[in-house]
């Protein structure tokens, strides 16, 4: 049951996300997403300018006038929005918390789903599945999908990409689009690495992966003493960002960090995407979908 302010921030969330898709996602993700390919439609007279490889020679035959076969896109897409909802996300150096910025990317994404009559389904996880709605159309499930976004608490704290990489590899046979939304924390090889699984999930799915980040992640400021908290882990240090070889070492692992989730994505012939809490998502996402467009 919704209670009244849950309804109202689903609202605001809604309204909020459907200018962006209106205004720039609509066609957009509709050319950058094909269907699964194309069904008959119906024959109809040939006029100047139509291709004349479509024409319906058995009909024109039996016409005496040229007829085309005119066909529509099949498109039957399913889309999954795997958000990561660890302790990692409820960061933010700019005023904007990076859960935040997954949520309202998701809602964007269903309501362009929903907008294109595709199937959209929702996984949250940290280190297990922590709620799974399965695909489906309609505005009953965009409204579901939006009130998720803005309701859910995890269990847990912690990250295991694998964790949803493997549910959507098991869970879902048929080939789905799936946004994988995250920070990516986690190490991509070596022993608790996601790049293996995240390469067999590609196997069968179209993976996007979309990785939030904030700029206090690149680069640290001079600010002196600093306690740190791993959010996840529990985990304290004092750091002496006076230090411009602290800095430096930040810098390069933070860099070092993400060429290698770039690498395990560019293995997987998995799409990556950068948002930021720094600056607007809703053009990083349009200069994607145009890139993924001219790619086909």
């Amino acid at each position: 049951m919704l209670t009244q302010d849950l309804m109202r921030e689903v609202r605001r969330l809604q309204i909020r996300t459907r200018r962006r898709v209106n205004d720039l996602f609509a066609g957009e993700y509709h050319s950058a997403f094909k269907g699964r390919g194309i069904e008959f439609a119906e024959v109809r007279e040939y006029e100047p300018g139509d291709d004349a490889r479509t024409i319906d020679w058995n009909v024109t035959a039996r016409a005496g006038k040229p007829f085309i076969k005119r066909f529509v896109e099949e498109r039957q897409l399913t889309v999954i929005l795997a958000i990561d909802a660890s302790a990692s996300g409820l960061f933010a150096s700019t005023g904007r918390l990076k859960s935040t910025l997954a949520s309202e990317l998701g809602a964007v994404l269903a309501l362009a789903a929903a907008r294109n009559n595709d199937r959209a389904g929702l996984l949250f996880f940290t280190d297990r599945v922590e709620r799974h709605v399965p695909p489906q159309k309609g505005r009953t499930q965009v409204l579901r999908v939006l009130r998720d976004l803005i309701g859910f608490e995890p269990i847990s704290r912690a990250t295991d990409l694998r964790v949803p990489l493997e549910h959507v590899t098991k869970v879902h046979k048929r080939r789905s689009i799936v946004f994988l939304i995250s920070d990516f924390a986690q190490p991509a090889e070596g022993s608790g690495g996601f790049a293996p699984t995240l390469r067999r999930a590609a196997q069968r799915h179209e993976l996007i992966a979309v990785r939030v980040t904030d700029p206090r992640e690149h680069d640290l400021p001079r600010a002196g003493l600093v306690d740190v908290l791993d959010p996840e882990t529990g985990r304290r240090e004092l750091i002496d960002t006076s230090s411009s070889r602290v800095r430096a070492a930040y810098h390069a692992r933070a860099a070092a960090h993400r060429a290698a989730v770039a690498a395990a994505c560019r293995s997987a012939s998995c799409d990556l995407v950068d948002v930021s809490t720094a600056r607007p998502f809703v053009h990083d996402l349009a200069v994607y979908f145009e890139r993924r467009e001219r790619r086909r």
